[in-house]
């Protein structure tokens, strides 16, 4: 068992205190992307899984257009919350954007009939795979992390800021920075509620 890999497994957490001081250079975030796409599996070997990632001006341009969205539908008075927490994810670095393509799904339905319905299912965890690869990936590098979803509010007009394909269904948000607050600490169901062994 790699020790290695643990760590950064148990290490990985929701982290919304993060800044853009991250210590690697973007090549290797692309890297790091490019790599847990390649790699992560999905159902029939169909590689529907597709990446979008922002930086720079991109990454806040992301959540502006988040903090507007929000704007037409939260109450004034309330806003003040909201408008924190988006700040919170346009102070990281980058933003990760994951897809999937839904005219990959659609063929692979056509083409394996008596699978049909399951193949949206099998998307949406084949993407929750990829998500936690480069969430972990991230860990391992020292950045911290968490996965948003505001994906309806968003989707039309993240399509047409940065020209992503019409058949690409946007899953969810990673902002990403180097954290500089710990989160608090995690509380676990009990282990033998959750796992049984049957020999």
């Amino acid at each position: 068992m790699n020790n290695d890999f643990f760590k950064a497994v148990k290490e990985r957490r929701s982290f919304y205190a993060i800044n853009k001081e991250v210590g690697i250079s973007d090549e290797k975030i692309q890297e790091l992307v490019e790599e847990a796409v390649k790699y992560s599996p999905s159902a029939f070997n169909s590689q529907s899984a597709r990446a979008v990632v922002l930086l720079s001006a991109n990454h806040d341009k992301i959540w502006d257009i988040t903090m507007e969205s929000l704007r037409k539908i939260v109450p004034a008075d309330k806003f003040a919350s909201t408008e924190e927490r988006i700040n919170s994810f346009k102070n990281g670095y980058g933003t990760i954007l994951f897809f999937e393509d839904a005219k990959i799904i659609e063929n692979f339905q056509e083409q394996f009939a008596s699978y049909k319905d399951n193949f949206p299912n099998w998307s949406q965890q084949s993407s929750g795979m990829l998500q936690y690869v480069v969430w972990t990936a991230l860990e391992a590098e020292g950045l911290g992390a968490s996965l948003q979803h505001y994906n309806n509010l968003i989707e039309s007009e993240v399509k047409a800021t940065w020209q992503i394909p019409a058949t690409w269904q946007l899953i969810s948000q990673m902002p990403f920075g180097k954290p500089f607050a710990n989160p608090n600490d995690k509380e676990f169901a009990p282990i033998e509620d959750r796992v049984k062994i049957i020999k």
